[in-house]
């Protein structure tokens, strides 16, 4: 088997230094081209390059993390998350949603031995219930499928990170991808959110007086401060500003 694993596809992580060695190479040969063109064939630009496959990975996770939430919703609703209900020495009931928490609340000596040995068959009969209609309905694929489209994008978002941007859309593309990857809630006015989106928005405003129709923000666009994660741009694929 260790032979054989020697002709498998190479891992992400090792076609990503590939791409970015890739990347920085294409970087360094069109730099000259984009001086002589005023930064009007962005299709060149390695770094938008990465940035549109990694906006769409991006939009994939977040249309399979809906989806995944809609399943899971309706799981809870019609078969509950797993838990366990135990009696307390006091006469309280309480509910417990992990086997973690029955050994934490029933771990006082001897006497809880049996308290927590049904509580944990009661949870393992409802974990039983949960996993056999969460195949049935479609949740585990889906929540597999978010999982994996989300270690895209992490990988993707990497990827950009080092491949050198070669317009200023370039530089654009990688902001966008930064705010919109790794920001809190749209009005998080902390260190370095808003001096981020400032840069953003210079650079944005820049590349359009330089080659109007280039770059365009969108509706939700950085041209409104404090819009947060809603916060994207739109490349044109030349200078006809076509979005992309």
């Amino acid at each position: 088997m260790a032979d054989s694993d020697n002709t498998t596809t190479l891992p992400f992580v090792t076609r990503r230094k590939m791409l970015a060695g890739t990347a920085i190479a294409l970087a360094g040969s069109k730099r000259n081209a984009f001086a002589r063109n005023g930064l009007e064939d962005l299709s060149a630009d390695p770094a938008v390059a990465v940035w549109r496959q990694w906006q769409a990975a991006h939009d994939e996770t977040e249309r399979l993390c809906r989806q995944q939430q809609r399943l899971e919703r309706k799981l809870a609703e019609s078969v509950g998350f797993p838990c366990a209900t135990v009696l307390l020495r006091g006469g309280e009931d309480v509910t417990l949603h992990s086997l973690q928490a029955i050994h934490e609340v029933l771990d006082l000596g001897p006497e809880d031995a049996a308290m927590r040995a049904q509580a944990e068959t009661d949870f393992a009969a409802h974990q039983a219930r949960w996993d056999a209609a969460a195949r049935e309905s479609g949740y585990s694929a889906a929540l597999q499928a978010e999982r994996k489209a989300a270690d895209r994008t992490e990988d993707l978002l990497e990827l950009l990170s080092e491949t050198p941007a070669a317009s200023l859309a370039g530089v654009a593309a990688k902001l966008d991808a930064v705010l919109r990857e790794e920001e809190g809630p749209a009005d998080d006015a902390e260190f370095p959110w808003p001096q981020i989106r400032s840069v953003l928005g210079d650079v944005i405003r820049i590349g359009q007086e330089l080659v109007p129709g280039q770059m365009l923000a969108n509706r939700l666009g950085i041209s409104k401060p404090g819009r947060g994660r809603g916060c994207g741009i739109r490349v044109s694929n030349g200078a006809n500003g076509s979005a992309a």
